[in-house]
Formats: structure tokens, C-alpha cells, sequence
């Protein structure tokens, strides 16, 4: 509306404000909770990710949150003034390949912040799963990407990491609300207490399995006793060593497997060659080329073995996720199958991944798509 001189109105003009202050309110951070623990701290480039000891069963007791494990890439999220990047847990740059994922955290509350969590694509069954996100990456639509967080390690100026596990999880929630579980951007939920039982539900699910971290920790970099695994199959990342002439089909063979152990040697694991499709065949045989080295990086497995023969070996630089039923009593992988290459993880930290008894490890517990809540039967 204008006045008799072609200008508008103070009734426009105040409505138009009004309107503008509306949407200013909206963006702004909710009325933070103290923290408890936490300390002023320039916000880092990047940081080393807290990582979960194997186990062979849940901790009980509710000294535990347990929530999913997610079948993903973890990722570290960084955001400074509406800039947005996301790292792996080698530092390296994943901000390009997680454009979709970039663009949905500009629109979080926050000045600053590092957020710790997992991307994943789903099945159709509403499970996560490594090759969906294969999938997703090759065909590039990543649209389909979620990325769950399950840690605030930095937030507005403040460093997070020495609060407790509860307290980092009641902050992050009023930034990635829990009831908000539809958007490229979630929530990882948790129970408190009922670990075994939470188990017992997720594997029924056809999960990877659970994660259960002490609600009173801290984070810290490296493997931890406070944070622990159980998994519900066998999987796990192997370096890539070698392959085999590919016989009938095209690329290759089979791919020679390993793991280094507590003295740096990679020692050979078996073979896999099931689990690739055509493309992955093509594409795979390509950057294993580039790879070739006349030796065998495996101290075990020499041109004299029977399983080296007619191998090409390759510099120890890939990392492949593969599924297995179990372990040989000589050391190596019974049924593998391929799932992908593990771009996030370098393949110098790949070992062994050997489950621990609870009884061992500590005495401290008396436990979208998915939620925890929902596997364990009740409310949070």
C-alpha cells in the first residue's frame, strides 16, 4: 500500500519488519543448556574421532546408553559461520562428495559447532546399509543420504569434549531435535539401560548390531573401553594386498586379503571373490593397476605359498568392507563377500578386530527408519 505521495505506508513498512523480525526469531540457536565441563576454545580444523572396543555381548546396567550401529561412513561434520564441510576419520575432505548433505546443515542453529556422526543410505527394509550406499555414491543421488549424529564436540565457542556423554546428547538435541526424523540430517537416539535386550531386538532386525557408551564419558581420541561394540554379523574392512587373473569374466578374480598386526606386518586373511558387480569389477581392476608392486606386501604370503600363485600384487592402500561367517583355525575368512571400498578408513589403522568379554573391560553397568526407542519396545 502506498500513500498519496507513491511511498508506502508506516503500516507497510512496520508489517514488512514485523514479518522480517519473524524470521530472524526463528533462525535463532535455542537458549543453550549449561554444560557441564565444557571450556572456551577456538573451534579446531578437524579432530580425531573416539572409537568403540569390540565385545562379545552388551553391557547391562543403566550406566549405558546403547544406540544403533549404523552401516555407514563416519563422518566428522565442521560448520563456522554458514560454511559447512564435513571430514573423514582420516581428516580426509568429504565436503564435495556430500554437497546435499552440506547444504542441509547451513540450516542448523549454530554459529559453530563439530558434529560427530555416521552417513548412510537405507534398504528398502528401512535398514542401513553399506552397499545401498555404494550405490548411492556411484549413481550419485545423494538425496538419499542421511547422516545421523550422535556427538556435539564444539559448539558456539565452547569445547565439548570433556562434558559428559548425557550432557553432549541433550545439547545436540535442541540443535538436531530428536523429534525431527525426517530430514538429510537426524538425531541418533538412545536407550538408557536394557543392553542385552537391546541386542536381542536390533539383531532381529537384521542390524549391524549396537553401540553402547557410558552415559558419564568424556570424548576422547583413539579406541575406548567406555564406548563398546556388539555385532550382530561379521563384517569387516581387510586391506587389499593382491588379486587374481580374472578367469571367465572380466577384472579380476579374486581379491587377496589382510590386516596388520601389533608389530606393523600385514598378515594375509583369504580371499574373497564374490560381491561384485560388472561395474565394480571394471572400475576396481583400474585403480588396482595403478597400484601394481612386484613383491607381496603380506609378510605370510610369498610367491612360494600355493595361495600366492598367480597373484599381482599391489601397494596395501585399498580398504574393502567384506561380510564373512567366521574365522578359520588357521586365520582365515570362511564365505566373504564383497560389500565396497572403505574410502574413509586408511589402511594402515585396519587390524583384527577381536571381541573382548564384558567382564574384562569394566563393571560399571547393573541398555526415520530406525530409532533405538522403538527397537527396545518403550519410550526413552
Amino acid at each position: 500500500m502506498t500513500n498519496g505521495n507513491g511511498k508506502r505506508s508506516s503500516s507497510t513498512r512496520q508489517a514488512k519488519s514485523g514479518r522480517r523480525k519473524a524470521i530472524v526469531a526463528t533462525r535463532r540457536p535455542p537458549t543453550p543448556l549449561k554444560v557441564n565441563g565444557a571450556k572456551p576454545a577456538l573451534l579446531p580444523r578437524c579432530i580425531d574421532v573416539k572409537l568403540a572396543t569390540l565385545v562379545k555381548s552388551a553391557p547391562e546396567g543403566d550406566n549405558w546408553f546403547h544406540e544403533i550401529k549404523f552401516d555407514g561412513y563416519r563422518m566428522v561434520c565442521r560448520i563456522e559461520n554458514g560454511r559447512v564441510e564435513f571430514f573423514s576419520r582420516n581428516r580426509k575432505s568429504w565436503t564435495t562428495n556430500l554437497s546435499y548433505l552440506v547444504s542441509a546443515g547451513t540450516g542448523l542453529p549454530v554459529k559453530q559447532a563439530i558434529l560427530d556422526g555416521e552417513v548412510v543410505a537405507f534398504k528398502s527394509c528401512g535398514t542401513t546399509d553399506f552397499q545401498a550406499l555404494q550405490n548411492v555414491f556411484s549413481d550419485g543421488r545423494q538425496d538419499q543420504l542421511v547422516y545421523y549424529v550422535f556427538d556435539l564436540l564444539h559448539l558456539n565457542g565452547m569445547d565439548l569434549r570433556n562434558a559428559t556423554l548425557e550432557d553432549r546428547k541433550k545439547r545436540l538435541d535442541q540443535i538436531v531435535p530428536m523429534a525431527m526424523q525426517d530430514g538429510p540430517i537426524r538425531f541418533s537416539e538412545h536407550v538408557v539401560g536394557d543392553g542385552p535386550e537391546f541386542f536381542k531386538r536390533a539383531s532381529k532386525l537384521g542390524l549391524e548390531g549396537i553401540i553402547s557408551k557410558l552415559r558419564n564419558s568424556t570424548y576422547t581420541a583413539g579406541r575406548s573401553h567406555d564406548w563398546l561394540k556388539v555385532k550382530a554379523s561379521q563384517r569387516e574392512e581387510f586391506v587389499i594386498g593382491g588379486f587374481t587373473d580374472p578367469g571367465i569374466r572380466e577384472g579380476f578374480g579374486a581379491l587377496l586379503l589382510g590386516y596388520y598386526d601389533k608389530n606393523g606386518d600385514l598378515l594375509y586373511a583369504g580371499k574373497v571373490g564374490t560381491g561384485f558387480t560388472d561395474r565394480v569389477l571394471e572400475a576396481l581392476r583400474q585403480r588396482l593397476d595403478r597400484l601394481a608392486k612386484p613383491e607381496s606386501p603380506f609378510k605370510d604370503l610369498q610367491k612360494t605359498t600355493g595361495e600366492a600363485r598367480g597373484a599381482h600384487w599391489v601397494k596395501p592402500q585399498l580398504v574393502g568392507q567384506v561380510a564373512f561367517t567366521e574365522w578359520t583355525r588357521g586365520g582365515h575368512l570362511r564365505h566373504p563377500s564383497f560389500l565396497g571400498l572403505r574410502e574413509d578408513k586408511p589402511a594402515h589403522t585396519v587390524v583384527r578386530d577381536r571381541a573382548l568379554a564384558i567382564s574384562k573391560l569394566t563393571k560399571a553397568g547393573s541398555s526415520s527408519h530406525l530409532n533405538a526407542s522403538r527397537i527396545n519396545g518403550r519410550s526413552r
